[in-house]
């Protein structure tokens, strides 16, 4: 079996056919050509700010179209992505800032109003998510870039549950390899909608964009509350792909489901956790149309 190239991680958003859906947000659905536009959009803008390549450039808000875009708008303007995690507090949000050298800071308004001065380091700019929204629609278009994928794209912070949390550094290829693996090992299609509940500020779920989109289908970004959410949200997109934690999955297989509103799935997969086996009896009893991967261990 041949294996494919490995590209610039912003090539992931050239895979789909232009006309075909890839992501779904609260004002309606773009579609893969209007993805690689915005992308292109940002990535100018991002420059425009003064960044230069190798420069950090950090985000902090929920599942809003400028976290799905910067992933690979970073990678497009050659500057290294940091997404936070929307649920840290402000001080560990000062030390990912800190330890990974910020240049920049995209966030939630209330988010950003959370921090002080001496939580964002020297030469560190903070704008609004909304501003940055606006500003790149106006933006030059930046074509696909040439980056060598074993340039650093990314630093991931992990959780800070048991102390501090720690960058982990990864490259394009890291992230494209990591794509491709799951995509292929999911058998992801074209026609395929992720419904992406998992954070995006780690692998896993950052994954369900880039995975998704390498194949050609849609992701339908969730920031949910309540199990609920999760159920209402499979029934309105038709989801054929939902991937969660343990803890999530239980919920979800106690929850009510409407006549129908699970029949769309048709892969479930797991991370965080190891699957119990009468966790896996009751999603097989709850899906049973739907295959199940672990993914975890």
């Amino acid at each position: 079996m041949s294996h494919p190239a490995v590209l610039p991680l912003d090539h992931l958003a050239l895979r789909g056919k232009r006309d075909a859906p890839a992501l779904r947000l609260r004002g309606g659905t773009i579609n893969h050509e209007a993805l690689n536009l915005r992308i292109g959009r940002l990535a100018a803008w991002l420059l425009a700010q003064g960044l230069v390549a190798g420069d950090r450039a950090a985000s902090w808000m929920g599942k809003t179209e400028i976290a799905c875009l910067m992933p690979l708008a970073a990678a497009r303007a050659g500057l290294i992505h940091v997404p936070v995690n929307p649920l840290l507090k402000r001080a560990q949000v000062a030390h990912i800032l800190a330890d990974s050298g910020a240049s920049l800071l995209i966030g939630t308004p209330a988010r950003l109003a959370t921090l002080e001065t001496d939580d964002v380091p020297s030469g560190c700019t903070v704008i609004g998510e909304g501003d940055v929204l606006d500003a790149a629609r106006s933006a030059d278009l930046m074509p696909a870039s040439d980056a060598d994928p074993e340039k650093i794209a990314a630093i991931l912070y992990t959780s800070g549950s048991t102390g501090k949390p720690k960058g982990v550094v990864l490259s394009h290829a890291n992230m494209w390899l990591g794509a491709v693996s799951v995509a292929h090992y999911l058998g992801l299609k074209s026609d395929d909608v992720t419904l992406a509940v998992l954070p995006l500020a780690f692998d896993y779920g950052q994954n369900q964009l880039f995975s998704t989109w390498y194949a050609g289908g849609c992701v339908a970004p969730l920031d949910y509350l309540m199990p609920r959410d999760v159920t209402k949200a499979v029934a309105k997109h038709r989801a054929t792909t939902l991937a969660a934690v343990p803890p999530l999955w239980r919920q979800l297989v106690e929850a009510k489901w409407e006549e129908g509103a699970g029949d769309s799935l048709k892969r479930l997969t797991n991370s965080g956790g190891a699957l119990t086996p009468d966790l896996i009896d009751a999603m097989r009893a709850t899906w049973p149309q739907a295959d199940i991967y672990p993914m975890y261990g």
